[in-house]
């Protein structure tokens, strides 16, 4: 029997979950580009030893680099930047809501593209049960004019550009033989390397290099980039595209825990309810894989 993924799911969202607050701290002391371009790297960094130590099998073909290429793009240099620069006037739970808006956009661009045929019920239960429970838990109604704002619209484009890159790394790299922490190493390279090229005419700030800036930096780097981007592929390589993105649902979740364990913050009863309903429509999800499952067995 398949491992289940819902712990491997919950790990990742609790380290997703704290990254928009290590890039408010980076973006005190970085601009939003050099933030970007230190996590790739360092995610780069922290995996490309253990390919080496484990002799993991890399790509050797041009079309296979060509494809980890377009991901990088998509999955990492784009969505990556975006929100490092959003969050320098947007708060995290406007960055958080529209974030959860990724496993939406995954469906409607999987269905576009033909990548998936049809949405069964309780998929589309689940996708509409979770996004309601993010609502709740962020009640955006208080904050309209941060969604709508220039910071909102990269926080959308963000989130777009994350749907794309889970159908794309589905559809080309997941089934290439290759083992997920390869993959993801390759690709945090070759995303650190877009943004290299961005750099020299970037036009950035001078850093304020500070002890917060630093450890926001670090962590985000290697903790969540590094070793978050492994758990990434092995759950599209086992559940697909669809079902990985729903990650971003345990996003907010992760939001208020942490805001009442480390910041000592109250949680209101619409946020009782956000995270019943966003744990909810996981379920739902989940539901629907494990039926695909069983019906291609039979």
């Amino acid at each position: 029997m398949k491992q289940s993924v819902l712990p491997r799911l919950a790990l990742l969202a609790l380290i997703w979950g704290s990254s928009f607050l290590w890039i408010k701290l980076a973006d005190r002391g970085f601009p939003p580009i050099e933030v970007t371009f230190a996590r790739l790297a360092l995610g780069a960094a922290v995996l490309l030893p253990i390919v080496a130590a484990r002799r993991e099998e890399v790509p050797r073909s041009a079309p296979v680099w060509g494809h980890i290429a377009m991901a990088a793009l998509f999955a990492n240099a784009i969505p990556y930047l975006l929100f490092a620069v959003a969050e320098q006037s947007v708060g995290s739970s406007t960055a958080g809501i529209i974030n959860a808006t990724t496993p939406l956009w995954t469906v409607l661009l999987a269905l576009a593209v033909r990548h998936q045929k049809s949405v069964t019920g309780w998929q589309g239960a689940g996708l509409i049960v979770g996004f309601g429970g993010a609502l709740l838990i962020f009640s955006p109604w208080h904050s309209a004019s941060g969604v709508a704002s220039a910071g909102g619209l990269e926080c959308l484009g963000a989130s777009v550009s994350y749907a794309a890159s889970y159908i794309y790394m589905d559809r080309f790299l997941v089934r290439r033989g290759l083992s997920p922490i390869a993959l993801s190493a390759c690709q945090l390279l070759v995303a650190a390397l877009w943004l290299a090229l961005a750099l020299p005419v970037a036009g950035a700030r001078a850093p304020h290099i500070g002890a917060a800036s630093l450890a926001g930096l670090a962590i985000l780097g290697v903790l969540g980039t590094g070793i978050a981007y492994v758990l990434n592929y092995q759950i599209i390589t086992s559940e697909g595209a669809t079902v990985a993105s729903t990650v971003t649902y345990l996003l907010p979740v992760v939001a208020i825990v942490l805001g009442v364990l480390v910041l000592g913050e109250t949680v209101t009863v619409a946020a009782l309810a956000g995270i019943v309903l966003v744990l909810a429509g996981v379920a739902l999800t989940r539901h629907r894989a494990k039926s695909a499952v069983r019906d291609q067995a039979h």
